[in-house]
């Protein structure tokens, strides 16, 4: 389980591997979530949902740019399925345009 905590230790993003999804959690809340799984080398992203209490706040984009660093920093690639994973890339080109699995 990978984690990084953020904004004075009130939020924290994770990478739950026990259930296959990076995390948002403010307190004992999770707050947004990016499902995903490995294979052959590479992340598949299958969904990614921010909780409606959380939405327009940036917590899917913060979520979105720690679960594909943390793709890169493990010498894999991704696999964007899920729309909001795929949006975030093309407006992040220079950042992961490399990553994606072709």
């Amino acid at each position: 389980m990978k984690q990084q905590e953020q904004d004075s230790g009130t939020s924290q993003l994770l990478r739950n591997d026990a259930q296959h999804r990076y995390e948002l959690r403010l307190g004992d809340e999770l707050a947004a979530k990016a499902e995903y799984r490995e294979q052959d080398g590479a992340v598949c992203f299958t969904h990614t949902e921010v909780d409606e209490r959380y939405e327009g706040q940036g917590f899917g984009s913060k979520l979105a740019a720690f679960a594909l660093d943390d793709v890169k920093s493990r010498g894999m690639k991704a696999l964007p399925q899920c729309k909001f994973i795929a949006a975030y890339i093309a407006r992040h080109e220079k950042e992961y345009a490399g990553l994606i699995a072709r």
